[in-house]
């Protein structure tokens, strides 16, 4: 299952279970991870993109590792709300993962989550190096934490 609709997403959920958020580049996909109760994204690492199969091989493999109960992938829109090839792109590596696992899938618009990676990792004072190696992962982590609060606030949380 694929779709747009967050509220949809979280209904094929079960009540506790990881989530991961993906954040697909051109040539690195960078992965985060939630806690079981859905309330903190991890950043976990960049994966290098190669071909599909072994692209999503690598995903599965953490998928499986963590016992992932569903992926939010990052949806690259373009500022006035519109999808060109990117996003384009995004949505057929989703239906292609989609024939490999039964994992429910959502988007997330990741307007702007490579900015705050970026302003997060300089506050942090982190070397432009170590910047370039992290920022996929860490710009995953605030696809999937917004999209956790999201979760959280159908749910009827407390987030506000």
């Amino acid at each position: 299952m694929i779709t747009d609709d967050i509220a949809e997403f979280a209904a094929a959920l079960p009540t506790f279970g990881a989530v991961a958020g993906l954040d697909l580049g051109t040539k690195t996909i960078g992965v985060a991870v939630s806690d079981t109760m859905r309330g903190v994204a991890t950043p976990i690492e960049t994966v290098k993109r190669k071909k599909f199969t072994l692209d999503a091989e690598a995903l599965l493999k953490i998928i499986r590792a963590r016992d992932v109960k569903g992926i939010v992938l990052g949806l690259p829109r373009n500022m006035d709300g519109s999808e060109g090839p990117r996003a384009q792109s995004t949505r057929a590596f989703a239906r292609n993962l989609a024939q490999l696992t039964d994992v429910p899938m959502g988007f997330w618009d990741e307007r702007l989550s490579t900015v705050a990676a970026e302003r997060a990792l300089l506050e942090a004072d982190t070397s432009r190096r170590r910047r370039a190696e992290v920022i996929d992962h860490v710009a995953a982590g605030f696809i999937l934490q917004g999209a956790l609060d999201r979760l959280r606030h159908l749910k009827g949380g407390f987030d506000g």
